[in-house]
């Protein structure tokens, strides 16, 4: 039974699920947990958010989580995939999800991903000059199947995040609109290829604040405009928008909502919503982040100088960028018993650490919780996008198992499997097993 409007709220729906989980032994000794019920709010949020514009074809970024079951549920729900690699394709594929509902952007398209992009009428966003002359010999005279599109880099500036902002004057992404001489050549290669219909802006992910994504919106919905009254007719048709929402990682309340981004769209480009253009979203983060967790046992604890130690199962393998550069991603951590009861008592400062073999392997420094102990649970939240689903192979570990999760109205949980955990020997042939021997002696 799926979880209804009745249905506890998220913070009631985890600890639910893991009791649950501890319960049926699914912690073993590490796996991730997606809230289907916190999913379907989601996806009911965004779409009617950004009803004010009109048509909207909406995508999840496959990058934030591209497991297949949870694409295929998405898509269910009428959400489409934005894909970055040959292998985001073939897993969104696989889900049921190809052609018009796929979305390709990356800025290392290979001739033999455009052309299969091509022949099966995936959108395509050009990253560079270069691969629009790839595209011109692949499309030839006949009129394509694919939308097709164009990248452009606003050069609105960084967010807080500078890794992750995308929209700075030497960005590899993209086309830049304000190099000099740049916005000539747009419009040139634009005059010269009919079958452009697209301009597709991504600001940045995570640090970069709706006003700064609104202000690269409105430099590409201007070039928009300029381009089609060059042409003499709409022949931009439709504005990828990208996606990029930021989340709040500090607390359960989910930071700026996707009806705040559109107001803030509006508000700066009031003519997106006058029915001209088509659109296309690409959120990752904000649709799943909130909407998964991270559970790990406690394996053994100590205390060196003077610090107390927590040695876990998850470290960089699951949470790389919270292991690499704590100041930009810290994770809220929850300490639980090993049946998922809360742990009480005071709080210690205690360094939450993972299992690879590299000093700095912590999930979190000095972080005050109730004292942990071997066998205990520790939940890492809003870990639902670029967790567990984006595996880091240090030290060979393997891949932890994936539990969707729904809760009807009693109460009762019924987990649905995603992945299962990595086997041994999936390890060794990811290794070369195969091939074994081969290597010459002398």
């Amino acid at each position: 039974m799926t979880t209804t409007s009745a249905s506890p709220a998220r913070t009631d729906r985890r600890l639910l699920a893991l009791t649950a989980a501890a319960d049926r032994r699914l912690v073993d000794p590490m796996a991730g947990f997606v809230d289907l019920a916190g999913l379907r709010a989601a996806v009911e949020e965004l779409t009617a958010a950004f009803a004010p514009l009109g048509h909207v074809q909406h995508t999840v970024a496959a990058k934030a989580c591209g497991l297949a079951p949870l694409l295929r549920f998405l898509g269910d729900l009428g959400i489409d995939a934005e894909v970055a690699s040959p292998g985001e394709t073939a897993v969104a594929e696989a889900a049921g999800l190809r052609g018009p509902r796929l979305v390709l952007d990356s800025p290392a398209k290979t001739v033999g991903e455009l052309a299969h992009a091509l022949a099966e009428g995936t959108a395509i966003n050009a990253d560079n000059f270069q691969e629009l002359a790839r595209l011109d010999r692949l499309v030839g005279a006949a009129p394509p199947r694919s939308v097709l599109g164009l990248r452009i880099n606003p050069q609105v500036g960084a967010g807080r995040i500078g890794d992750t902002s995308t929209a700075t004057a030497a960005s590899k992404f993209g086309i830049p609109l304000r190099d000099h001489g740049y916005r000539a050549l747009l419009l040139e290669a634009f005059a010269h290829r009919p079958w452009l219909s697209r301009l597709h802006v991504h600001v940045g992910s995570q640090g970069c604040p709706p006003g700064l994504m609104a202000d690269g919106v409105a430099a590409v919905h201007a070039l928009a405009e300029e381009i089609n009254a060059e042409a003499g007719y709409r022949q931009v048709t439709s504005i990828d928008l990208g996606g990029g929402l930021p989340v709040n990682f500090d607390s359960d309340e989910p930071g700026p909502t996707y009806a705040d981004y559109v107001e803030t769209l509006l508000a700066r480009v009031p003519a997106l919503g006058d029915g001209r253009y088509t659109y296309v979203t690409e959120f990752g983060r904000s649709l799943l982040a909130k909407n998964g967790f991270l559970v790990s046992a406690v394996e053994y604890t100590k205390v060196a100088g003077g610090r107390h130690i927590a040695v876990t199962h998850a470290g960089a393998q699951v949470a790389a960028r919270t292991v690499l550069q704590p100041e930009h991603w810290p994770l809220r951590l929850s300490a639980y018993d090993a049946a998922g009861v809360p742990k009480t008592g005071p709080d210690v400062p205690q360094d939450v650490a993972g299992p690879l073999c590299f000093a700095g392997d912590l999930l979190a420094r000095e972080r005050p919780l109730p004292l942990l102990e071997p066998g205990d649970l520790v939940v890492a939240h809003d870990t639902g996008a670029y967790y567990f689903g984006a595996h880091y192979a240090y030290n060979t570990l393997p891949r932890p198992a994936v539990h969707g999760f729904d809760i009807d109205v009693t109460g009762d949980v019924r987990f649905t499997p995603i992945r299962r955990a990595q086997s041994l020997d999936e390890l060794v042939a990811d290794a070369g097993g195969e091939y074994v021997g081969a290597l010459p002696i002398g």
